[in-house]
């Protein structure tokens, strides 16, 4: 809001471009160039709208945008993908709830992190459904001995796009791809 507090001496395009710059290339915050403004500002803004849902929302409005505009086609691929978790994943710790700053965002953490154990250790499955546009519309974390068919149901009754004039967010694609390993009875129905 204008005139409270000390005026800001980074602009929220920089901010944004900083984080973008960030998650984009998969560094630490701590090497992010100075020309998008401190580390710890990136990163106390990338979490305070992580935590109020000022991400998804942007996302939600994107979508929307996308959809009015006729550039999301509604037939969707459903698949997943293994993760190989960090070796200090395995010393996490006990107490987590006794944090300073809780680790998720909108959404409860999940009791096991989305970490799971498997022959190679700690690992994450991804399991994402997206539009043939390369567009994800939605993501469901598990464990990565999880299976896929049963995450099936779950990947798409995540997928809600928002209306741009309002009303019932649109759920249900054209048609769905997925490859063997969703070919329960189940699934089919």
């Amino acid at each position: 809001e204008p005139g409270r507090g000390r005026p800001p001496r980074w602009t929220k395009r920089q901010i944004i471009d900083g984080i973008r710059w960030r998650v984009r290339t998969g560094t630490p915050w701590r090497d992010v160039p100075e020309v998008y403004g401190p580390w710890q500002t990136l990163y106390r803004w990338f979490r305070r709208w992580q935590r109020d849902g000022t991400w998804a929302k942007i996302l939600a409005g994107l979508q929307a945008g996308a959809d009015a505009a006729g550039k999301i086609e509604w037939t969707v691929s459903v698949d997943s993908t293994i993760s190989r978790a960090h070796q200090h994943a395995a010393g996490a710790r006990r107490d987590g709830h006794l944090q300073k700053e809780p680790p998720g965002g909108v959404a409860a953490e999940p009791a096991d992190h989305g970490l799971g154990r498997s022959r190679g250790g700690f690992t994450t499955k991804t399991h994402l459904a997206c539009e043939q546009g390369r567009k994800t519309l939605a993501v469901v974390i598990t464990g990565g001995q999880r299976g896929d068919s049963p995450q099936f149901v779950p990947v798409l009754e995540r997928i809600k796009v928002c209306r741009v004039g309002g009303g019932r967010p649109r759920t249900r694609p054209d048609l769905v791809l997925a490859d063997k390993a969703y070919t329960s009875r189940g699934n089919r129905g």
